[in-house]
């Protein structure tokens, strides 16, 4: 068992790597392939490929705190292992998709089993103790940011052979994964810590709802959902705000990416794992969003495009909240809550990557044309830094007056 359970942590962080670098995968030949469909119309092929992505966002927002509740009913193992059948499925559904309905078909199924975030987060809360669990999630963010490097590189290598080439070796993937899975992956939620089911919890408002029970849990959930929301506004518009304003060619855009992945990654599983102990959860979570509300600013006062590689270091130093707050927020909530918890946090998260790209986009048509009154190019990045800035001031609020906080967190020496 000691074996098994020392494989389960390495084949969570595949699951994980799976889902983004999925998300990833498409997007340099999802256009086309989309086009195919609709006689070469660019425009047309832009706006449903546009629906295609946020379909699975919208997905997450509604099942991720379904397959948390189950988790937390079944256990973790059969969740996770059943969401990489069903993401195999979907992309394979992709790769032999005879119409475009099929394609968003595909898509749909995808969605939902990339919900299994909350499952594997729930995982790694079980086998790890809260001490070292900022280190552990800090692991998941590392995966999440390889991912977003490996993803669209993929794709665009895998796509130079076909078109459907990239769907179908992520189907390929995410059913060799399932095989690993069944040897390696015991389970980690005990019969006694298990509960019932419940639909009314386990959707986005109820699950939400259920937050509120737990003090710490909401108003570090305010906290993490202007996180989110900051990130997805900065995702939303960083290829038109960059190509508009510095002439960036899709290749700089793409390799601007890659170093936020990897700065991502470096973060969270290098950084986290070294300063975790010495700082502890509550100052890396104020020193993480504080450079967030920095790196948000400087993008959008750069003026030269070497500027925005320069504001990377602590836009991506910014890093070291996220896995803070994980911790601190499992740390305040039961084993048999985990799977609902993280599924809580991962509908937050599809929730700000539907409204976070329809926010940058706005204000960045609004206020960065040439005729408009007043001009200001970097509204989008002023907006999420404002947004970060807030989220900031929640967690300082709650570590000033929250003695629960305290009994969590040792206070600084």
């Amino acid at each position: 068992m000691v074996s098994r359970r020392r494989g389960a942590v390495p084949f969570v962080l595949v699951t994980v790597l799976l889902d983004t670098l999925g998300v990833g995968l498409i997007i340099p030949v999802g256009p086309r392939l989309v086009g195919s469909f609709l006689g070469g119309d660019l425009g047309a092929a832009s706006r449903y490929f546009g629906l295609l992505l946020a379909l699975y966002s919208v997905m997450q927002f509604v099942f991720a705190p379904v397959l948390g509740g189950l988790s937390d009913r079944f256990g973790r193992r059969a969740v996770i292992l059943l969401s990489l059948l069903g993401a195999a499925a979907s992309y394979l559904t992709s790769a032999l998709a005879p119409s475009l309905g099929w394609l968003f078909w595909g898509r749909t199924v995808a969605g939902i089993t990339g919900a299994s975030f909350s499952a594997a987060g729930a995982y790694v809360a079980d086998i790890t103790p809260p001490e070292k669990r900022a280190q552990s999630f800090g692991l998941i963010g590392a995966a999440f940011g390889l991912g977003f490097i490996l993803g669209p590189a993929l794709g665009g290598l895998l796509g130079g052979f076909g078109l459907r080439v990239p769907y179908f070796v992520a189907a390929g993937l995410n059913f060799l994964n399932l095989l690993y899975g069944l040897f390696v992956l015991p389970e980690s939620l005990s019969v006694e810590n298990r509960r019932s089911f419940s639909l009314k919890r386990a959707n986005p408002i109820g699950s939400l709802r259920a937050l509120g029970q737990h003090p710490v849990v909401l108003d570090l959930t305010g906290t993490m959902m202007c996180a989110f929301l900051s990130q997805m506004i900065l995702q939303g518009v960083w290829a038109l705000y960059s190509q508009a304003r510095f002439d960036w060619s899709v290749r700089s855009v793409g390799v601007s990416l890659m170093v936020v992945g990897l700065g991502t990654a470096l973060v969270q599983g290098v950084l986290v794992r070294a300063l975790t102990p010495r700082l502890g959860e509550r100052r890396l979570l104020v020193l993480g969003l504080s450079l967030s509300v920095v790196g948000h600013l400087g993008f959008g006062l750069a003026t030269q495009g070497w500027m925005m590689y320069a504001v990377l270091v602590p836009f991506t130093l910014g890093g070291l909240a996220g896995p803070a707050t994980q911790a601190i927020i499992t740390s305040a909530v039961g084993p048999k809550e985990q799977g609902e918890l993280q599924g809580s946090l991962n509908s937050l998260s599809g929730l700000a990557a539907i409204l976070g790209p329809l926010v940058g986009t706005g204000l960045l048509a609004h206020f960065a044309p040439e005729t408009a009154h007043p001009r200001v190019p970097g509204a989008p990045f002023f907006a999420a830094a404002a947004i970060s800035a807030v989220g900031l001031a929640l967690a300082l609020r709650l570590f000033a007056r929250s003695s629960t906080v305290s009994a969590v967190i040792p206070p600084a020496p």
